[in-house]
């Protein structure tokens, strides 16, 4: 569904990421961990569109490196950026109803609030009201109101009580496999990664450093790319 090869990304004169190639299969849910600094963000941007790249993005057979971030939404990438940023002034159903200008649609879908019931009973409130895990969940609805085929998470779990985490990973489990979708997550926090990734890849100084797959993830290899 989604696929890079030799991706670079640079700041300036400065090349951040150095010509990673990966591939994310239909309803896989893929976790990109890495330290801060390794280059996880921009990866991330670069993929919607946000930051320019060389080399070649694909989502399924077509070539969107060239393509601006709302022709990629159109074509089926969400992105769920690091932080969140919703719009705190518009209240919970129109930050959720933002999504769904990529579809022509007007009508938020129920399944939405389904997946995060806590969203219908706050519909009216403003989202800059909400705590950073109903805004974490009011974000990744917003891009799933666009009705994408692979949704990225920069760094979901980032300022979310432990207890919450736990109720996100199982979520995002439910949105793969009833929306039939594929995920890429940024991530740090290695129990989260391991209860929802299919595979994991490492980024290290803008390079893929480790990969694995199902039985073969190591959680303490994994973990020595994570401590400084």
């Amino acid at each position: 569904m989604l696929s890079t090869q030799d991706l670079r990304v640079s700041y300036g004169m400065s090349e951040v990421i150095h010509g990673i190639s990966f591939t994310v299969g239909e309803t896989e849910t893929v976790a990109i961990m890495g330290r801060n600094g390794m280059g996880k963000t921009t990866l991330f941007k670069s993929l919607i569109g946000i930051m320019p790249a060389q080399g070649t993005i694909r989502i399924g057979a077509e070539d969107v490196g060239k393509r601006q971030a709302y022709e990629r939404v159109k074509r089926g990438l969400a992105y769920v950026p690091q932080g969140r940023l919703v719009f705190g002034t518009l209240t919970v159903e129109e930050n959720i109803a933002a999504g769904l200008e990529a579809t022509g649609r007007r009508k938020i879908p129920g399944d939405i609030y389904d997946l995060f019931p806590v969203l219908r009973d706050m519909r009216r409130r403003k989202a800059g009201n909400l705590s950073g895990g109903q805004q974490q969940q009011l974000a990744i609805a917003r891009a799933l109101a666009a009705d994408p085929k692979v949704l990225l998470l920069d760094e979901p779990t980032e300022g979310i009580q432990p207890s919450i985490i736990k109720d996100l990973a199982k979520t995002l489990n439910e949105i793969k496999r009833t929306r039939q979708i594929s995920i890429v997550v940024s991530e740090q926090v290695l129990s989260f990664a391991t209860a929802i990734a299919d595979r994991m890849l490492v980024l290290d100084k803008g390079k893929i450093a480790h990969e694995a797959a199902g039985d073969e993830i190591d959680a303490k290899q994994i973990s020595r790319y994570l401590t400084v």
